[in-house]
């Protein structure tokens, strides 16, 4: 494959993860990270190293433990039962399934449910429901904020040599 084909494929699903942030079918930093990895690859690793690939795989490890997790840490937050808090964990996962809807229907309904059977009362399952979308918005802003710090570590790698 030519370097210029391989650029072009390394910043197209650079980009494609950064959509992939926003959008719930997409592996958002997997892919940045993917992306990253073919185009150190291009030079044969002389640029970016093991280091550099070794500290960008452990973001994008993070990234994925953020994204399961939020939406159950921000029911937690409230003092929602175990209960909602596994349920908002298993509404983000099943809702990945069902795209843009699921995902934001998803840790809702599943901390809503997981309350209900503990309680019954409706506005603490509320409560529950809406802090696990809260945790999930700010899973989306935190993986966000790893994804510029894969950029920064990329580029200062890449200039530095």
């Amino acid at each position: 494959m030519s370097p210029a084909i391989a650029w072009t494929l390394a910043i197209a699903l650079m980009l494609v993860g950064a959509l992939g942030i926003v959008l719930p079918a997409l592996p958002g930093v997997p892919l940045i990270f993917a992306g990253m990895v073919l185009a150190a690859a291009i030079d044969d690793f002389q640029k970016i190293g093991w280091v550099t690939l070794a500290i960008l795989g452990f973001l994008t490890l993070l990234s994925i433990v953020v994204d399961v997790a939020a939406s159950a840490l921000g029911a937690k937050r409230v003092g929602a039962s175990r209960r909602a808090v596994w349920g908002a964990l298993f509404g983000t996962l099943i809702g990945l399934f069902f795209g843009l809807p699921g995902l934001l229907l998803g840790p809702f309904a599943g901390a809503v449910i997981g309350e209900l059977t503990v309680h019954g009362r409706l506005e603490q399952a509320g409560r529950a429901g809406v802090a696990a979308w809260m945790g999930l918005i700010f899973g989306a802003l935190f993986k966000l904020a790893i994804a510029f710090s894969m950029l920064g570590v990329f580029i200062f790698a890449y200039l530095v040599d």
